[in-house]
């Protein structure tokens, strides 16, 4: 069985190229995605300005690496250190305001329905 490490990636890239998005892990019955393991890396990137993400699954998420800024519609901002975890409510619309680039934002985020 062939290991990784979370935190090591096969380029460096700036804020005007897209964060990775890395499926680790898929889980599905039925054809419904009833679990999915990402690993995010963001160096700078930031949701479009007036999105909102509006996702269909429950999302629980930890920063494993640099800060982040999440702000939720109608609730405020969220602050973001690397351990810091948190748990969005399917439907919960938020949106990256900041994320560091030095050291780079990486994420594990478990989607589940």
């Amino acid at each position: 069985m062939k290991t990784q490490n979370i935190f090591q990636t096969e380029k460096s890239f700036s804020v005007s190229e897209p964060e990775i998005v890395e499926k680790l892990h898929e889980a599905m019955s039925a054809n419904i995605n009833d679990l999915t393991i990402e690993r995010i890396i963001s160096a700078g990137q930031v949701s479009p300005e007036n999105f909102w993400y509006d996702q269909q699954t429950n999302e629980w998420v930890v920063l494993l690496q640099g800060n982040a800024l999440i702000e939720f519609d109608n609730a405020g901002i969220t602050e973001l250190e690397a351990g810091n975890y948190l748990f969005i409510p399917a439907h919960r619309r938020h949106r990256i305001i900041f994320t560091s680039s030095a050291p780079p934002c990486v994420w594990l985020a478990v989607h589940y329905n």
